[in-house]
């Protein structure tokens, strides 16, 4: 045990808090009376376009109207982000996370439509302008907050000859 002075004498201190543990205090550990239940805490969202560009275009708009009704966010203002990744899930994380990022801080954006001004599927990068204004509490109803993108479960899909051009990305809820 690790003691200090005090001026009522020694006492035990927790070595870890360095908080006086007080004397007659029940150090008895109690029954275990709890348990860890399965809780969902992220979304999948599906999206998809003409083209893989539209489909980049719609995952972003679909992440930000789970965090609010969408339809009430105006076009008043607009805001550009750049992305680059090592391969196309890469460039969708890191897409998502800059979009992401430009809400959760300054200037706490939110687009209600967005244009992918540059689209290179060979090195990975993407120019891309939002739509949309400062999301404002008393205008847009909160919706669920999203934490995080991953990389779990992700699947892109850009297929001409079957016209198919999709994204799943799971966000962390």
């Amino acid at each position: 045990h690790f003691y200090k002075r005090y001026r009522t004498g020694m006492e035990k201190v927790d070595p870890d808090t360095s908080e006086p543990i007080l004397a007659g205090t029940d150090l008895t550990v109690p029954e275990i009376k709890y348990e860890y239940l399965d809780h969902t805490a992220d979304v999948q969202l599906h999206a998809w376009g003409d083209d893989l560009k539209e489909a980049f275009e719609n995952v972003a708009v679909a992440m930000f109207g789970y965090m609010t009704e969408i339809e009430t966010v105006e076009m008043k203002d607009t805001f550009s982000i750049e992305a680059e990744g090592d391969d196309m899930e890469g460039l969708l994380f890191h897409f998502l996370d800059e979009w992401l990022f430009a809400f959760s801080a300054e200037p706490f954006f939110i687009p209600r439509k967005v244009i992918i001004t540059e689209f290179d599927k060979e090195n990975f990068k993407i120019k891309s302008t939002g739509f949309g204004e400062e999301f404002d509490i008393q205008k847009h109803p909160q919706g669920t907050e999203v934490k995080a993108i991953t990389y779990s479960a992700m699947q892109i899909y850009d297929d001409t000859e079957k016209q198919q051009h999709e994204v799943y990305v799971i966000i962390d809820i």
